[in-house]
């Protein structure tokens, strides 16, 4: 299984993408400005897109994706999020003000896009290409979130994202049952801002090291710190660099590419 990053930056500027991840060719999580990295065929390709939460830098390139590809798609593009994402998108965005509602065009029959709804703790199987064992982990963020645990159907390790998050016990607790291949984990604020970092319910240094400090003792695996702000990444790597122990940490860049 492979991870492209298409995008992972906590905001933009040139050369930082927010986030968005292609597994294989068929299946994309997220989908923030990082997926206009992807050329039309690439797109077409993509039949399942798995949506952590409702906030622009995660979901603005999905409305955007759809009109590029889908008359060129024989089948709807299938979204899958928590119910309360969906909603959103419905209301926000797919509304025929802010872009027209694909889930009724050309017709509610056969749409350009369908919608389905996930929930923490389910276990999906997706993949039209090459299939994917997805399970929906739990999140805690300003609004209904989740993160994800991907592995080929066939068995192997686990790339687990774990979206936008604050301190999460329930994450940790089902992520020392996997068999974890990589973490790719969000710290968007350095500690200067960890109030704002709490309030917003993102990571910043200090806590993800506490937050670390819950995986298991036996536990070996490469992880990636995601979502930095642009303006922060280098004084958030120090940050982190100082106080992680035993854990080999690496921060994320766009264009990466992790084989699991």
């Amino acid at each position: 299984m492979q991870v492209r990053v298409l995008g992972c930056s906590g905001a933009i500027a040139k050369d930082c993408r927010t986030t968005s991840f292609l597994i294989d060719r068929d299946l994309l999580v997220d989908a923030g400005t990082g997926v206009g990295e992807l050329n039309l065929w690439e797109m077409i390709e993509v039949d399942d897109v798995l949506l952590t939460h409702s906030h622009l830098d995660h979901i603005t390139a999905l409305p955007l994706m759809i009109d590029a590809v889908a008359s060129r798609r024989t089948r709807p593009l299938r979204v899958h999020a928590l119910p309360q994402t969906i909603s959103a998108l419905r209301t926000h965005v797919f509304n025929n003000v802010i872009w027209p509602d694909f889930a009724a065009i050309p017709s509610r029959d056969a749409p350009f896009v369908s919608f389905h709804e996930i929930e923490i703790g389910q276990v999906l199987q997706l993949g039209s290409q090459a299939a994917k064992q997805i399970e929906v982990l739990p999140a805690f963020h300003t609004v209904p979130a989740c993160g994800f645990a991907v592995s080929c159907a066939k068995g192997g390790r686990q790339w687990v994202f774990s979206g936008d998050t604050e301190r999460n016990q329930d994450f940790w607790q089902r992520v020392n049952q996997l068999d974890v291949g990589a973490l790719v984990i969000e710290t968007a604020f350095s500690d200067r801002e960890q109030a704002l970092a709490q309030r917003s319910r993102h990571l910043s240094p200090s806590t993800l090291v506490k937050e670390l400090g819950l995986i298991g003792a036996d536990k070996r695996y490469p992880i990636y710190i995601t979502h930095t702000k642009p303006a922060e990444t280098a004084e958030i790597m120090t940050q982190i660099g100082t106080g992680i122990g035993r854990h080999d940490i690496r921060w994320l860049a766009a264009d990466d590419v992790l084989v699991l």
